[in-house]
């Protein structure tokens, strides 16, 4: 358990008003069209696909657009889409994972280059940085009226680990246990408001000094406001 602050949060509350600018549908819709092209068309048999429409939906996304990007990920219009890694250093040796989606691989991978080395950073090469993170599924949910008897309620169901950030829980699974466990929280009448997998940091750096913090943070926004950005992980608390 831990109450500290953390780039989770701050990126949380940062979709929230991206969602209120209408920024983050273009995000939302590369999440759907990836889902598409790995499991198939079919929410009901393709539960990553399921949970993306569910957080299109939740941000008021056009059914229209939620419509365009599963055709988009089977193929059937526009350029394909491919996953994409990068990892690197930010200021103040910040180890960072950056997930994308993209339709010009070269492109992307010298803008977040660019990113990085103008954010005071260095991108390095695959392999160079993951090793300092762990694959993980996070599912998040509210405390509840009774925060004590929520966190014994989720250690008796076996998850991994939780973690108190403001007024919710991280519960962390292991990856092949996500959706199961969702599954079985839902069950147990404990609703997730999200259900994904993460790379999570094994040992997050303690950065407490103000001014470098907001350096850290400005420079993982940069990166995260970028279009073909999906997620951007970063080994640090703040």
């Amino acid at each position: 358990m831990s109450g500290h602050s953390k780039w989770s949060t701050i990126k949380r509350q940062k979709g929230l008003n991206d969602a209120k600018k209408g920024a983050i549908f273009t995000k939302l819709a590369k999440t759907i069209s990836i889902a598409a092209k790995e499991g198939g068309s079919d929410p009901s048999g393709n539960i990553k696909l399921r949970f993306a429409i569910e957080k299109a939906r939740e941000s008021n996304m056009p059914k229209d657009n939620i419509e365009r990007a599963i055709e988009r990920g089977i193929g059937a219009g526009g350029a394909t889409l491919q996953e994409m890694v990068y990892e690197g250093y930010g200021p103040e040796g910040v180890p960072v994972i950056v997930e994308a989606a993209t339709d010009n691989k070269n492109r992307t991978a010298q803008e977040m280059k660019n990113l990085f080395e103008r954010g005071g950073g260095t991108m390095g090469s695959p392999g160079s940085v993951s090793f300092q993170f762990e694959r993980a599924g996070q599912i998040l949910v509210e405390k509840g009226e009774n925060y004590e008897e929520r966190v014994l309620q989720l250690i008796d169901l076996g998850v991994e680990d939780v973690e108190e950030v403001e007024d919710e829980l991280e519960v962390y699974t292991r990856p092949e246990d996500l959706y199961k466990t969702r599954h079985m929280l839902e069950e147990a009448g404990i609703p997730a408001k999200e259900a994904e997998l993460i790379f999570r940091p094994r040992d997050p750096m303690k950065v407490s000094d103000a001014e470098k913090s907001a350096k850290i943070v400005k420079f993982l926004e940069s990166l995260d406001d970028h279009d073909d950005v999906q997620k951007v992980y970063a080994g640090v608390d703040l």
